[in-house]
């Protein structure tokens, strides 16, 4: 018959196949189960109040079109909802693709089994597939693994979040309106269940045997599956436990299977009272811990209490004397094993010889070892124990003070195990690779030994007092001959007739008094020793490689482990020497990946990769955090280093009175300096000789780790300190903003598209930036750091005088700050720091503009009165070349009118003028520093900016010439690196997409003349605000609305210029013919503006002498 799992039987790679899928979906279940977005939680009231209308969990299903009509009847709401899908469409994409693949696994499973009773696979059915080993053991885990799953999505998915993610991935995708959709197949599957994994939550009713029949599977299947697992050995591990005491270790992986399989079939946890007492008395006559699946531990006390027979069968187990008994044996096994093992690690004990003699010794000792810790481990592990289920309380105690267990020593020998078992492998698998080269050499050895006597005997070979021997000489070649006859490939044959020529040996020495001769007696006992090194080496077998793999199994513990933590590093710092046992522990941790990737590796599955990955990634992670002490341990001796060197040791003068000598040496402080300073070597030393260590499939380098370790403490230290350091408060006079820069990442909010910490490009999962709980609306210290700027600078209460680069109160005219800040920051932060505030400052600016013209086409533009002034406005000041008749009346008429819209509108133009500001401050801070720090890299930039645009200038003018590319991204480089270094204008920058919008250019000329009247001439300082009670800044004012005709096509900047200077023409005529002497105030504010636009932009001045004639503009200032 065909081998089962051979590539060409295809009812063998069917179920391989689903048996593959099952691992691999699992992982991602596992993986996804870290990354669920915290706001479908909905635990933060704060996230109840914004998203409560936009989540819905299944409720959402009775009435959809309830639900979306309250969307749509709220703008803002259905804004936020478009803002969330965007944001969580691609996670919730790949959650709804794995709950998918769990239906589909179940739905393929289904369709092979009856695939099987209809005789599509010739020659199989379901039972001849049970009576194969290979397809017992799949069928079998075919069923295992769909519970896993069931109870993996119930264990790490809360039923509600699930719910709710199902109902936003079935609102936001296109996949229900597909007619191969199974959404509602997958919804029934997977609606909540009401568990929890909350400790103290109550277990729902029929749980989890209802969830489990969701989708009914034949009850035949079942049936046959829990007799198989009931009553055989399916993997064969009692051969590698031949101690019946050991017999429930060996099956613990069979065990675990059928636990999870009895919950398709409840009757026999309910009523089968025989059954299940065979079942308990098999797999759990001292043991109600177990492991289903990659650590996932459960405690049958608890998972039995519903079922009558389960719990019945189980109290025998649960019997007082029982526990003491089982965790009796187990402290004494843990104190006889220790000394064992300890001596057996001493350096030298192992040697070839003696483990060559001693396997079967060595392989009880290994049994012992793994069986006590797996015992021990699960038994007293805290996850399986609910603190408020007083009986399960009342067995943990009684574990714990019979076993007099001790976590420290249960600890101690996990390492020692994990380390011999570590060095017993590597011997065997060196004396493997060596075995045929050893057995010839030997083999040859013993021939030649044999020749050479026979030639003694001969006579010719002069050997003291040996008389010549024809039969000897004849029979020693024959024994030559015999053992150059011995064939390596046919080893029980070889074994067998090793054992003859050595008996030959002994009875030759005997029968022929050779005694005498001891020349002959070494050369006799040379060869029995190579013949007996030929049977030790035939025996040197793969199997029991096999069995150490078997028997040092330690997938149990791969979440308990966490529990050790505290153990392994505090041995740490106590001796930084212990990473090397700790390598073969987390080597020995590695092996657990064995279990999910055999099945996917036999079907050569796409798989592999990211499964090994996943599992690979976790455990790396899980030493990384371990390791994580060191560094840790290091900053914490550097911290003291710094403190003695600052505050305790005196710095030695150049010139030294030497009475004073003794007073400077300060030794117990140098002494102390050395110590801390030799600790540091010790910690980095220790790490470093962990070696390059392959943790399943990723490469562990020390090296890296230590690297990486000291860089992911530095960025919690400096983090932590700038968290600290940057917290202001907003009600101190004068700020705290200067004095804290002394002492010592947040664009995210503004995106409307949020980027998670798993997508962004300065987060890594080695080296975090530690996220710290905010202490206002800033995510960080530079929101905070950006906030108070722009609480001290606010355009309501401080005046910027340009000239100086000052900031003065309105009310007090006391300096508030000046360009000295944007230096101190670039000192305290440094230039990341600062471009990072600048960066912070354009996405406030984007937020603000886009705000600004919602409220534009929403309030101002929609308003019918509004819209009127406007129109009249524009018919009075048409054509825009010639004057307006009556202009005073006109344009006092149009003010007055639309008064009340500007307040908003002022706000919103001065806080983007004011953000511009401070990015000209920022810029001219960064280029200062750049020109004086790095003028090469300074110049460099200079030139290749000056290059560039004007290639892009000479393109634009003949499209022949070159220009760069879409793919190509030197430009979108270029531009950090300019930034970084200043050389930018913040004014040219387009930060917002626009669309056409009527009446732009008349509602900002208005909007400029309606603060005129505000604003007064002063000619020491300029512009400046008549009255503190309705404040206006002058640069902020000019700046904000420079700003915001940028993001427009520039026909309408032209239409505005000419709009103010057919105001400037129109007033002075109406003034000269009137014979008002002075210019108006408000013609001088109008010809300020246009001047400063003019200096601004960098723009020639004949721009605004193409509106308003040049002599006015030469008269004006003489006139002041």
């Amino acid at each position: 018959m065909v081998d089962f799992l051979a590539e060409n039987n295809l009812c063998g790679q069917a179920i391989l196949r689903i048996v593959s899928r099952g691992n691999a979906i699992i992982a991602e279940l596992l993986r996804l189960s870290e990354f669920i977005p915290a706001v479908f939680r909905l635990k933060d009231k704060s996230d109840q109040q914004k998203y409560g209308d936009i989540i819905c969990d299944f409720s959402y299903f009775k009435g959809p079109e309830y639900y979306e009509s309250k969307l749509e009847a709220k703008p803002e709401l259905q804004d936020l909802d478009e803002e969330f899908r965007e944001n969580n469409i691609e996670i919730l994409t790949r959650f709804y693709l794995a709950f998918e693949s769990v239906h589909k696994y179940v739905v393929d499973l289904k369709r092979y089994l009856d695939d099987l009773n209809e005789g599509v696979y010739i020659q199989q059915t379901l039972e001849t597939v049970l009576l194969n080993e290979d397809g017992k053991q799949l069928l079998c885990e075919a069923l295992y693994l769909y519970g896993v799953m069931l109870l993996v999505i119930d264990q790490k998915m809360e039923g509600e979040v699930r719910e709710r993610m199902l109902v936003s991935y079935y609102r936001y995708s296109a996949a229900r309106s597909s007619a191969d959709s199974n959404l509602d197949d997958i919804c029934k599957l997977l609606r909540s269940t009401g568990y929890s994994s909350h400790p103290g939550a109550k277990r729902p009713p029929n749980y989890p045997e209802s969830y489990f029949q969701r989708v009914p599977i034949s009850p035949t299947f079942i049936s046959m599956v829990i007799g198989r697992l009931r009553s055989d050995d399916i993997y064969n591990q009692v051969s590698a436990y031949p101690l019946p005491e050991h017999r429930s270790t060996a099956l613990a992986t069979q065990a675990a299977m059928l636990c999870v399989c009895l919950y398709f079939t409840p009757s026999i946890l309910h009523t089968q009272q025989a059954k299940m007492r065979e079942i308990v008395d098999k797999y759990f006559p001292d043991n109600w811990v177990i492991s289903i699946y990659m650590g996932i531990t459960v405690n049958l006390v608890e998972a039995w209490e519903p079922y009558k027979a389960a719990k019945t069968a189980l109290n025998y187990t649960l019997d007082t004397a029982n526990i003491k008994e089982q965790a009796g044996r187990y402290s004494a096994s843990v104190e006889s094993l220790r000394p064992q093992v300890q001596q057996l690690l001493k350096e030298g004990f192992l040697r070839e010889e003696i483990v060559l003699d001693n396997i079967p010794k060595l392989l009880n000792c290994l049994r012992d070892c793994n069986v006590a810790i797996r015992w021990l481990m699960l038994h007293t592990a805290e996850s399986a124990y609910d603190p408020n289920n007083k009986r399960l309380r009342q067995i943990k105690d009684q574990v714990i003070n019979d076993s007099k267990y001790n976590p420290k020593i249960l600890f101690q020998l996990l390492l020692d195990t994990a380390q011999f078992e570590f060095i017993l492998k590597e011997m065997f698998k060196q004396m493997l690779a060596e075995k045929q080269l050893k057995w010839e050499s030997y083999k040859k050895e013993g021939s030649e030994r044999m020749m050479e006597l026979a030639e003694v005997f001969s006579g010719v070979k002069p050997l003291t007092r040996v008389e010549k021997n024809e039969n000897l000489q004849a029979w020693f070649r024959e024994i030559s001959k015999q053992i150059e006859s011995l064939n390596y490939e046919d080893s029980t044959a070889a074994g067998r007739k090793t054992v003859q020529l050595i008996q030959a040996l002994v009875e030759v020495q005997e029968f022929h008094q050779l005694e005498s001769n001891l020349q002959v007696c070494q050369f006799l006992a040379d060869t029995r020793k190579f013949l007996h090194q030929m049977i030790r080496t035939i025996n040197i077998k793969e199997e029991v490689l096999i069995t150490m793999q078997i028997v040092g199994d330690l997938s149990y513990a791969w979440q308990i482990i966490d529990s050790f933590t505290s153990i392994m590093q505090e041995s740490i710092r106590a001796n930084p020497f212990m990473v090397t046992k700790l390598r073969a522990t987390f080597l020995k941790l590695a092996s657990a990946l064995d279990l999910p990737l055999l099945r996917i590796n036999q079907v050569n599955s796409p798989d592999l990769l990211s499964v090994s990955q996943f599992y690979s990634g976790e455990l790396v992670a899980y030493v990384r955090k371990v390791l994580q002490i060191i560094p840790e341990s290091m900053f914490t001796s550097l911290a003291k280093i710094i403190k003695l060197q600052i505050h305790d040791i005196m710095e030695v003068p150049t010139r030294l009175d030497k009475d004073k000598l003794k007073d400077y040496a300060q030794l117990s402080a140098r002494y102390e300096v050395a110590k801390l300073t030799h600790a540091i070597s010790v910690f980095t030393e220790g790490i470093l000789m962990m070696k390059t260590t392959l943790v399943g499939i990723i490469k562990v380098d020390p090296k890296q780790l230590l690297e990486d370790g000291i860089r992911k403490e530095l960025v919690k230290r400096v983090a932590y300190a700038l968290h600290k350091g940057l917290i202001f408060n907003p009600k101190a006079k004068p700020s705290e903003l200067m004095p804290k820069l002394k002492e010592m990442q947040e664009c995210n909010s503004f995106l409307r598209t949020k980027i998670q910490d798993w997508q962004s490009v300065y987060q890594s999962t080695h080296i975090p930036i530690p996220k710290y709980p905010s202490v206002d609306e800033s995510a960080t210290f530079i929101g905070r750091l950006c906030r108070e700027i722009l609480r001290i600078t606010d355009p309501k209460t401080t005046c910027y005088i340009d000239q100086l680069n000052t900031w003065y109160d309105m009310r007090t005219h006391q300096e508030v700050t000046n360009n000295r800040l944007f230096s101190e920051i670039q000192d305290t932060l440094g230039t990341f720091g600062l471009n990072g505030l600048d960066r912070l400052l354009c996405f406030m600016i984007v937020k603000e503009l886009q705000n600004f013209l919602t409220v534009l086409q929403k309030n101002i533009l929609k308003d019918k009165a509004v819209v009127d002034i406007f129109k009249a406005l524009l018919s009075a000041v048409n054509p825009v070349k010639g004057i307006v008749a009556n202009a005073s009346k006109v344009y006092v008429n149009a003010v007055t009118k639309t008064q009340k819209i500007w307040p908003p509108y002022l706000e919103a133009i001065m806080k983007v003028g004011q953000m511009q500001i401070l990015r000209q401050q920022i810029a001219n801070e960064l280029n200062y520093s750049c020109k004086f720090d790095s003028k090469h890299l300074a110049a460099a930039l200079d030139n290749l900016n000056k290059s560039l645009l004007s290639d892009i200038e000479a393109h634009y003018q003949d499209p022949s010439l070159p220009y760069p590319k879409e793919d190509n991204t030197l430009l979108y480089e270029i531009t950090a690196y300019l930034e970084a270094a200043g050389i930018q204008n913040p004014l040219n920058k387009i930060y917002i997409t626009t669309k056409r919008l009527p009446y732009f250019p008349i509602v900002n000329f208005l909007f400029l003349i309606a603060q005129l009247p505000k604003l007064q001439n002063n000619k020491s300082q300029g512009m400046t605000c008549r009255k503190a009670a309705d404040p206006v800044d002058w640069a902020p004012l000019v700046l904000g609305l420079l700003t915001l005709l940028k993001q427009f096509h520039s026909r309408y900047t032209e239409q505005f210029l000419a709009l103010i200077g057919q105001f400037i023409r129109s007033i002075m005529e109406q003034c000269t013919s009137q014979k008002i002497p002075d210019m108006p105030s408000d013609v001088v504010g109008a010809l300020m503006f246009l001047e400063d636009y003019v200096r601004y932009t960098k723009l020639p001045r004949k721009v605004a002498e193409a509106h308003v004639p040049s002599f006015v503009f030469d008269e004006f200032r003489t006139v002041l």
